[in-house]
């Protein structure tokens, strides 16, 4: 018995140490990685400066760079990423963020195929920031930078902030930051007619890309999470673990238009979750209420006697109208603009 006992305990010190190597591999690769990309990123910024110099002070223009551009092949034969178009991307690249220290540090934290797609679908510094924040805190691949872009995030964010319970902003401050007023399961393919359980189905099964629609420090516990009370078995539709709130979030799927009694299940299952489920380290529960439609009045209402962390938010089975909400947003800033213009009082006025 034993010989048996030091054979197992030899078999889990080889796991262990075989882990431990494939972690070292992992780390090291990504270091590799980290480190290649920057050092690319500082060579584009770098050509992109000499490219931006040389036409101010020697009138460089369209045949000198393309010039280059057949000259840097002949040096280098089979190089790639030197073509002439991409030397005045470097070029555009250098002028856009100049000015513009703040965002010029972040950009080595992105690979450039990534930084292409932000400069080419962004106009504003704003829009610029929020989608290099977002990239980099999110961990989002190149293709999932095109797809938010794609999906108008920067003007949902700013037209419609997320609707919160009084109680979840003040138990969990950063909350707003963290969930959406709105969230783009458009990759579900949902036929139009769909139940609520062709949704439930469809998300579990899409569960990665659902995830990153979420953001990347939720992790997905379960699906129909049992709840018992009393002598009662309930079932929860989702749920969540929130790793920068420290807390579980229970998710309700709704086809349909709010309704405020969707609300009191939705704090039900809360109360459940904080009695039997949440761990002494962890903060209180939040509810999310993702349904199809919503009266944001409504929703107002029902939200502000609510004694529960919880929010409403919609599921949108396509991508918003883009230049519709870029419209909106205009005129949001025009409006927000002429209500910050001073007046001058009456008797100004009349001087």
């Amino acid at each position: 018995m034993e010989k048996v006992k030091s054979q197992e305990s030899v078999s889990i010190s080889e796991e262990e140490t075989f882990a431990e190597v494939v972690e070292m591999i992992r780390s090291a690769r990504q270091q590799a990685f980290a480190a290649v990309n920057t050092a690319l990123i500082d060579l584009y910024w770098k050509l992109g400066e000499t490219i931006s110099l040389r036409i101010t002070t020697d009138g460089w223009g369209k045949g000198t760079v393309n010039s280059l551009a057949s000259y840097i092949q002949e040096q280098n034969p089979g190089i790639r990423g030197f073509s002439a178009q991409n030397l005045w991307r470097m070029r555009q690249f250098f002028e856009t963020y100049k000015d513009h220290p703040q965002l010029s540090t972040m950009l080595r934290d992105l690979p450039w195929s990534s930084n292409l797609h932000i400069l080419s679908k962004t106009k504003m510094a704003e829009e610029r920031e929020f989608y290099l924040r977002m990239a980099i805190q999110h961990r989002w691949s190149v293709r999932e930078v095109a797809r938010q872009i794609d999906g108008a995030l920067f003007e949902r964010s700013v037209l419609n902030p997320p609707k919160l319970s009084t109680v979840l902003r003040e138990l969990h401050p950063d909350a707003e930051k963290v969930f959406r007023d709105a969230y783009v399961v458009e990759f579900l393919e949902l036929s139009e007619g769909h139940l609520e359980a062709d949704l439930h189905k469809s998300l579990v099964n899409n569960m990665r890309h659902f995830l990153t629609e979420l953001g990347h420090e939720f992790c997905f516990i379960g699906s129909e999470f049992p709840l018992q009370v009393g002598g009662r078995d309930f079932s929860l539709d989702m749920l969540f673990f929130h790793r920068g709130l420290n807390c579980l979030v229970a998710i309700e799927l709704k086809i349909g238009e709010f309704q405020p009694e969707h609300l009191g299940k939705l704090e039900f299952y809360l109360e459940a979750l904080d009695r039997n489920v949440r761990k002494s380290h962890e903060g209180p529960s939040i509810g999310v209420l993702l349904c199809a439609t919503r009266d944001n009045e409504v929703v107002e209402y029902a939200l502000s006697r609510s004694l529960s962390p919880a929010l409403v938010a919609e599921y949108q089975t396509q991508l918003p109208d883009k230049k519709l909400l870029q419209a909106k947003l205009h005129e949001f800033y025009a409006f927000t603009e002429c209500k910050n213009i001073e007046l001058p009082d009456a008797d100004e006025a009349e001087k």
